[in-house]
């Protein structure tokens, strides 16, 4: 985007300068409004407002309104508005006029009226009810709050007392009105509920009676959850299941025992199950095995050995005998379960003959119960209903009920001071506006360069002229420096003093100003050092500048450990952003960087590089860490950095008595080794020597040759050498300006 230049950015400002030159015009108007408007605040007669509130289509308390008319009624914005007409109506009106004490109150605002030279006919409004409509019908305000079902009802008069009164009659007649009107149509609804319940109750009677003699007669008794033939239908199934259960499981259990007994030994569950077959099991074991023993030592005729034999013998013998013992049982299990089933069975078809001809009478009975059914819910809503519709006329409020009723108004509702000044006072701007803007067009000004007659100079025009030929000079300045920069070889310039300005690093802006109030805020609203730092990453002039310090610096040359300081001779200079620069472009470049801060009294890089605290420099000082282990790491495998720490006055009064050459020998093994050092106050002659250059930070303004010689003195004190100079926040250079159109020189004074 190309840089617009000064006089076309101010000649935007064209209706500012038209009403600069008619400010006297623009004045006269702003004050006679507002002195229009205090007198009219003054002047006015005062009047009260009281304001009471119904709410519609609510709800009766108790009763459910349920209906979808009802719900259509609550929702309908037509309701609201018909509500709306009928509280306006002149049937009301009359009502709010036969109530105690509106009528005298009416005559006394009138007359009070009268007192301040309103018209109106105060004797026919106590006789004539037309009068009285139209008289009161003009001070009612009457509207619905938002989009809420609340209705204001409002009445302005000059008493309060009157105000009060009449808002609150009036919506005392709309509420009276709302409860009438629904209570006589209840009362015929709820007669004829009651008629209609007495017959249904009479029918209900007669239908149950008919059908319990019917229960008798057929002999349908009924169970706890139906009748007998059913309840008795399913319990034999029941019993009937359980008992195949039952014979299945017997009949299993016996083939199980049988096939045992055909095998020899028995090893079936059932069999195993027996406590006097275990034992025997148990003691044939310990026999066997005393009989195995005893035949290694005693031949097969000695009488232990046959002895043993018996006794073996028997046991088997009592084994077999009880696992017959045990198939007999299971035998007559499996007889009696069979014989259950049979009998079972035998009864289920009973049952079923006794249930299928009670299944013709059960349907008879339950049409008869479900026409009973119909008519008892028939009679439980119409009891409801007319329970209901009794409530309501018992206690009946209509749909709309009160929210709350009038209070005396204290305060006037008309004209309120703020409100009626804010409005005077924009109206006034409005009209100063236009009338200043109308003055200049209708009278010109001369053109710039036309010939006007001479006329005496005031004391306030003899400076105009001065500040804008100072304006012009300024400008012709900047253009011929922008030539000479042009015309200069792209070397390092030399300044007064012998030392060289190796860079001018511009200053950057968040985006480029298009007019003058753009520059302005731009100047008045700083950027702060992480912004800064971001947009000198972006910043092409930028970047060539750092470049141009590299190689004068001979950074990355192959000369590793070099220690270079920057230092400013006051804060807000650049000294900052310049270190962490050239620290991010050598390390962009391929060499190992180390940038140390130095500014023990107002810290800066843990903010703005995010990086989480440590003890840094402070705590190297305090004797609490070694200065290798206070080195931080940072997301660049190339950039280290060595913070502060914190802020300690007495920390940097220390750190300025040191050699910083010899606190930062160690780092040798960096390529180069930025040091952020402001100039101590306190002059210490070895704080600055044996470091390889020192980079001295300097606006690029207008006193930078004033200020350049103290700057270098202070640096060669604090001991100093190979000494340069970097302008920082030059201002852009640009091309040939576009020439603008004509604009008044006191214009051009004023802005620059």
């Amino acid at each position: 985007m190309r840089h617009a230049s000064i006089p076309e950015a101010l000649s935007r400002l064209d209706a500012f300068n038209r009403l600069w030159r008619k400010r006297r015009v623009f004045l006269a108007v702003f004050l006679a409004t507002i002195g229009v408007a205090v007198a009219a605040l003054v002047v006015l007669p005062v009047r009260y407002m009281a304001t009471a509130s119904v709410i519609v289509a609510e709800p009766e308390p108790g009763v459910a309104n349920t209906s979808p008319a009802w719900a259509q009624k609550i929702g309908d914005p037509a309701d609201l508005e018909s509500q709306l007409l009928v509280i306006r109506a002149p049937r009301l009106l009359r009502q709010v006029m036969n109530a105690p004490g509106v009528v005298p109150a009416v005559i006394e605002e009138c007359e009070h009226g009268q007192l301040l030279g309103s018209a109106g006919r105060c004797e026919s409004l106590s006789g004539d009810p037309t009068s009285f409509i139209e008289y009161v019908d003009t001070h009612y305000a009457i509207a619905s709050a938002g989009r809420s079902r609340v209705i204001n009802i409002s009445y302005q008069s000059p008493l309060p007392g009157v105000a009060q009164r009449l808002a609150n009659a009036l919506t005392n007649a709309f509420l009276d009105d709302q409860r009438n009107e629904g209570a006589n149509g209840r009362e015929v609804a709820t007669s004829w509920l009651w008629q209609e319940l007495q017959q249904l109750d009479g029918q209900i009677r007669a239908a149950d009676d008919k059908i319990q003699q019917f229960r008798r007669n057929k002999g349908l008794m009924r169970g706890a959850n139906g009748p007998i033939t059913s309840e008795r239908l399913t319990s034999i199934g029941q019993q009937l299941a359980a008992a195949e259960a039952a014979r299945a499981e017997a009949l299993a259990r016996l083939k199980e025992i049988k096939s045992e007994q055909e095998r020899g030994p028995s090893d079936a569950p059932s069999v195993l199950a027996s406590r006097t077959v275990a034992d025997l099991k148990q003691q044939l074991t310990t026999v066997s095995a005393q009989l195995a023993s005893a035949t290694t030592v005693l031949g097969p005729k000695h009488p232990s050995i046959l002895a043993l034999t018996r006794e073996q013998g028997l046991i088997q013998q009592r084994l077999s005998d009880e696992m017959q013992n045990i198939a007999n049982s299971a035998q007559k299990t499996f007889d009696a379960s069979d014989a259950l089933v049979t009998s079972l069975k035998k009864q289920m078809d009973a049952a079923k003959a006794d249930a299928g001809s009670a299944t013709i009478d059960e349907a008879s009975i339950e049409s008869m119960v479900r026409d009973t059914e119909i008519k008892r819910q028939q009679y439980a809503d119409l009891y409801k209903k007319a329970s209901e519709l009794e409530t309501e006329r018992r206690v009946m409020l209509g749909s709309t009920r009160l929210v709350s009723l009038a209070e005396l108004p204290n305060k006037p509702f008309f004209p309120k001071k703020l409100p009626f000044l804010a409005a005077g006072g924009t109206l006034a701007l409005i009209l100063g506006i236009a009338a200043a803007l109308l003055a200049d067009q209708v009278y010109p000004p001369l053109e710039y360069g036309a010939t006007a007659k001479p006329r005496p100079m005031r004391k306030d025009a003899e400076v105009v002229p001065a500040g804008a030929a100072a304006a012009l000079r300024g400008l012709e300045k900047i253009r011929a420096l922008a030539v000479s920069r042009e015309r200069k070889p792209q070397r390092a310039a030399t300044s007064g003093t012998g030392t060289p300005i190796l860079a001018r690093l511009p200053r950057l802006r968040r985006q480029q100003a298009v007019s003058l109030v753009g520059a302005i805020m731009q100047d008045h609203v700083p950027l702060t050092l992480a912004q800064t730092l971001d947009l000198a990453e972006g910043h092409r002039a930028f970047r060539q500048a750092l470049g141009d310090l590299m190689d004068v610096l001979r950074i990355g040359e192959g000369e590793p450990g070099r220690c270079i300081v920057v230092t400013s001779p006051a804060s807000g200079e650049g000294r900052t952003l310049t270190t962490l620069a050239l620290a991010h472009h050598a390390a962009a470049m391929g060499c190992r960087v180390l940038a140390v801060e130095c500014d023990l009294q107002h810290p800066a890089f843990a903010h703005v590089l995010s990086l989480t605290g440590g003890p840094g420099l402070l705590g190297v000082l305090a004797g609490d860490i070694a200065i290798r282990d206070a080195v931080i790491r940072t997301d660049n495998p190339k950039l280290d950095v060595l913070v502060a720490g914190g802020a300690s006055e007495k920390a940097a009064d220390r750190l300025a008595r040191k050699s910083l050459a010899q606190l930062l020998s160690v780092f040798r093994s960096y390529d180069v080794v930025f040091i952020d050092s402001p100039l101590p106050t306190r002059r210490h002659a070895r704080y600055l020597s044996g470091v390889d250059s020192t980079l001295l930070c300097m606006k690029g303004d207008s006193t930078l040759a004033e200020r350049m010689a103290a700057a270098v003195a202070a640096v060669k004190a604090l001991g100093g050498s190979n000494v340069a100079i970097a302008a920082t926040m030059v201002e852009p250079e640009h091309g040939t300006l576009r020439q603008p159109r004509p604009v008044p020189a006191e214009v051009y004074a004023r802005a620059v």
